[in-house]
């Protein structure tokens, strides 16, 4: 394996040496003679490896590796010596050092360590960069470290620097305005606004200005010019949530903004173009809004461009406990309460909980438990009896079943030997036919049966 070697050597002939031995091994090398300027070079260059003497003319070896920790040089650190002691050794390995080699030493022992050191240092970096794509339980505001939510992190990694809008669906307190609000951090337009509108909570003769703005006129109150939410988002983002709300009129003055970049406002005649990055959000099934003739098909296309759909919280696994602990430890600072955590009956009872709310109502749950209660340890008792399913059950108005007929093995053989013979007419080979018996069973059953009285 090959790579870039930074070799910090004072003697002119080891360096030789050591120089030597590495272009024959095909890596590309920089040689610095001080710990001063090996730091600079390894700052600059960031190299892959660095060979380290132990005792440099300006300060030890030990303290180059320290320094360069502190820089945040990730480079593999191999210490060179004829220092060599078992306390030097472990100062070394205590300071980063993946390797010691005491001088004189082969080429061989160079070459090896060398490869060793630096296939070590590739698989960490390829096992830090799986972890941060696969395992991060914090991105931008949202907690949770499940496959769902993994995914939805690279999707709005993936579709944050586009103009392309995004349209976010999932239930009801699943976190889709989080998903706004990454997406515009993550963005270039992060320097400008965010708005963020609730079309469901407007009333619909005032949603036109609220997205448009109005002239001074243009309805009754309307006192002054006023700018609506696009003109606000203008080089940011624009969040309008719930839009499967959104009344069908408004759903074409939306497709005409969306197509032109245009907006005029209410009473107004003079158009204003704005550049916003769009991002709507709806708790509905929107195609199914779509095939009811609830919401317009080409207002879909247009905004359907890069879908994220929000996994609902039963389906997160051991994000409901990230989260859970997150919102203890945040609520408890709030109320001033000592809270340290919830005890293993608390835990499972929110494990087991399907949160039809979501966070929302994870939220309220664990806001109740801090108000009304001490810490340091949230228990089960302290939950709602909602959760922890102790709410009294419904009575069964059907009348209880029979207990079921038991009796010894014995009568019950007897009793179907005699029902049996009777349904036949007394015809002991037909009855064991049916009873699916050989004949002579029933004879000899019959005759300890006489003989017993």
């Amino acid at each position: 394996m090959r790579g870039r070697i930074l070799l910090v050597e004072d003697t002119p002939s080891q360096a030789e040496i050591a120089k030597a031995v590495l272009r024959e091994q095909g890596h590309e090398i920089r040689h610095a003679e001080t710990g001063a300027k090996a730091l600079a070079a390894a700052i600059a260059w960031r190299p892959d490896a660095i060979l380290v003497d132990l005792v440099l003319p300006d300060f030890s070896g030990i303290e180059l590796m320290r320094r360069l920790r502190a820089e945040a040089v990730e480079a593999a650190l191999i210490v060179l010596t004829a220092h060599g002691s078992v306390n030097a050794a472990v100062e070394a390995m205590r300071e980063g050092a993946a390797d010691f080699i005491l001088k004189p030493y082969s080429s061989e022992r160079l070459r090896v360590t060398l490869e060793n050191a630096l296939e070590k240092r590739l698989l960490r970096r390829q096992l830090d960069a799986a972890q941060n794509e696969l395992g991060r339980a914090r991105f931008h505001g949202f907690i949770g470290a499940s496959p769902a939510m993994q995914a939805v992190y690279r999707t709005i990694e993936s579709a944050a620097p586009s103009r392309a809008t995004v349209f976010v669906t999932g239930e009801s307190g699943t976190g889709k305005e989080l998903v706004a609000e990454a997406l515009h951090r993550a963005s270039p337009r992060a320097g400008k606004r965010l708005v963020a509108l609730n079309c469901g909570a407007i009333p619909r003769d005032l949603l036109e200005s609220e997205i448009f703005g109005h002239v001074k006129g243009a309805f009754t109150g309307a006192a002054a010019d006023r700018a609506g939410a696009a003109q606000a988002a203008d080089g940011g983002t624009l969040f309008l949530d719930e839009i499967g709300e959104m009344p069908a009129e408004m759903q074409v003055k939306l497709l005409r903004f969306v197509q032109t970049g245009v907006v005029t406002p209410l009473g107004g005649t003079k158009p204003e173009r704005v550049d916003v990055r769009l991002v709507c959000a709806t708790h509905r099934d929107i195609l199914q809004e779509v095939q009811a003739g609830r919401f317009r098909e080409d207002l879909y296309y247009r905004l359907y461009v890069v879908p994220i759909e929000m996994p609902p919280l039963r389906t997160r696994g051991e994000d409901v406990i990230l989260i859970a602990r997150h919102l203890l430890a945040l609520y408890g600072r709030e109320e001033r309460k000592d809270f340290e955590g919830f005890d293993g009956e608390a835990e499972a009872a929110i494990r087991a909980y399907p949160w039809p709310g979501n966070v929302r109502q994870l939220q309220n749950v664990l806001r109740n438990a801090v108000v009304l209660h001490q810490g340091p340890l949230v228990t089960r008792a302290m939950l709602p009896a909602l959760l922890l399913h102790d709410a009294p059950a419904e009575p069964d108005p059907r009348p209880a079943p029979d207990p079921p007929r038991i009796e010894p093995l014995a009568v019950s053989e007897r009793r179907l030997i005699l029902e049996a013979l009777e349904h036949t007419g007394q015809d002991v080979p037909r009855a064991a036919a049916l009873l699916q018996v050989n004949p002579s069973t029933i004879y000899r059953k019959l005759l300890a049966w006489k003989k017993a009285g």
